[in-house]
């Protein structure tokens, strides 16, 4: 399990192999290609996972096209809270991610 942040070091959710969960527990994303890049279920870019737990939107990052649709992961169970992280700077062209709530 990996634990992401943002810059402010607050806990956004988590990622168990592919999937992103939000801090409730909710399967919200998921990484689609053999890097960082992190998509909602509904395909849309939602950030870049840097500096190993930051979760990071890139307003540059260019339209990779849809990645298709993995398939619902099950509930991972609920995980304890990590704790706060620590202030990050941001990187040039990057914003905080607001992780989705399932609909």
């Amino acid at each position: 399990m990996q634990h992401l942040f943002d810059s402010s070091g607050d806990w956004l959710g988590f990622r168990i192999g592919k999937n992103v969960y939000n801090s409730d527990g909710d399967w919200v994303a998921w990484l689609p290609w053999e890097d960082d890049d992190v998509v909602t279920t509904d395909g849309d870019y939602l950030g870049t996972i840097t500096n190993g737990n930051r979760l990071y939107h890139f307003s540059d990052k260019p339209r990779r096209g849809y990645p298709g649709y993995p398939g619902y992961p099950g509930y991972p169970g609920y995980p304890s809270y990590p704790g706060y992280e620590g202030y990050a700077s941001l990187p040039l062209g990057a914003r905080d991610v607001t992780m989705p709530r399932p609909k």
